[in-house]
């Protein structure tokens, strides 16, 4: 008899106006610009913020002239910090920059002297896909209405929908916790068990204001309608206030929201981080290269899920490991879907820059509600397989 039981499992997200989403989001940027000049920079841009003040700072080799206020002040007024009586303000806040030039010894071993296909990885490391087929996007669904509940968070405020979600502030997160079904290896996802949310707001607006404006406008056109039941439950501004949010009331930090910006909580992590990298960082361009493995195997209806991982040293082209695993879901064995994987890609860094097309600016869009299971990204488009 297949066994069959029921369990929770949440995922969060955050708005672009959480502080380390800010960090994220401006390290992306100036990164964009270095590649937008010059596509063949070397950056490593972390950036931290608190209470008016932004530092950029890391290491960036690039031929590109790079305005770092103009860029800074352009990202902070997009997310909306643009008063002081929000806590922060573009217009004022001071800026920072402390970066030097990459170091010869990472160069040397890397990239210099080196024919493409020898293009090695530039650091060690463990990176993780994974796809699903819980959701259309190939998603865990609990972090797909995650993220996309923190992007409509986001879209109400800016477009101040019903003339009073203009009243909520850039800083804000979100959780999902959804009821699950395993029936032997196949996962379904049932219901809705709770919804979190958390928004930063103006000071002449009540909770019972700010709770109705979230449920009609950020929850219902997220939830699907029949995943919600009576028993749902529902924490929004469980705290009582947030007025006090983004970089006033936390310092940021570029790559502190690592299970945000991957699968939520649903797949391994080497524990590097993406934003402000350039593509030959494999922390960030292998981690594109499995979830476009790990999608285009499930797409291929070769398994219901899907994890990859890849291993690399630094200066060294091909992957020291690639596993794979199916969750028993697969079609075929897991030894059979890795040879399917290696007569299908070559994940050394070359390939996987030239295949996905990384060298282009797109990486400010990926900075915030999540680098997967999102339209117009190379990697989120399965590749049709040989086997």
């Amino acid at each position: 008899m297949v066994e069959s039981k029921t369990f929770l499992f949440s995922s969060e997200s955050v708005t672009e106006g959480h502080p380390d989403k800010l960090c994220d989001l401006v390290s992306d940027a100036i990164l964009d610009e270095c590649l937008r000049q010059d596509p063949m920079s070397k950056v490593a841009c972390e950036t931290c913020c608190k209470t008016g003040m932004v530092m950029v700072f890391g290491e960036i080799t690039t031929k590109a002239v790079v305005d770092y206020q103009r860029i800074v002040r352009e990202t902070v007024k997009k997310i909306g910090f643009d008063s002081g009586d929000k806590g922060f303000d573009y217009k004022s806040c001071n800026i920072l920059v402390g970066v030097e030039q990459q170091s010869p010894d990472i160069a040397q071993g890397v990239h210099v002297g080196k024919e493409n296909e020898e293009l090695g990885a530039g650091d060690q490391g463990l990176m993780f896909g994974y796809a699903t087929t819980e959701s259309e996007e190939l998603m865990p669904l609990s972090h797909h209405l995650a993220s996309q509940l923190a992007l409509q968070l986001t879209k109400a405020r800016k477009e101040n929908m019903a003339g009073r979600c203009g009243k909520f502030r850039p800083d804000g997160k979100t959780q999902v916790t959804l009821e699950y079904e395993q029936v032997g290896n196949k996962l379904t996802p049932k219901r809705v068990h709770t919804i979190l949310i958390s928004t930063q707001h103006d000071e002449d607006i009540t909770n019972d204001e700010i709770r109705a404006l979230l449920k009609e406008h950020v929850i219902s056109p997220v939830i699907p309608s029949d995943m919600i039941d009576e028993n749902t439950i529902y924490h929004l501004n469980p705290s009582g206030r947030f007025v006090i949010g983004g970089p006033h009331g936390d310092a940021g930090l570029t790559g502190r929201k690592i299970i945000v910006d991957t699968y939520g909580g649903w797949a391994g992590h080497g524990g590097g981080a993406f934003s402000g990298k350039d593509p030959t960082k494999v922390d960030r361009s292998a981690c594109y290269a499995a979830r476009w493995v790990a999608k285009s195997i499930v797409a291929a209806g070769l398994a219901e899920r899907c994890l990859v991982q890849l291993a690399y040293a630094i200066g060294v082209a091909k992957p020291l490991s690639i596993h794979v695993d199916t969750y028993g879901t697969g079609t075929k064995s897991d030894s059979e879907i890795l040879e399917i994987v290696n007569k299908n890609f070559d994940l050394r860094p070359y390939h996987i820059i030239k295949e996905l097309n990384l060298r282009t600016p797109v990486y400010s869009p990926t900075a915030a509600y999540g680098h997967f299971g999102r339209k117009g990204f190379a990697w989120e488009t399965p590749k049709k397989l040989e086997f």
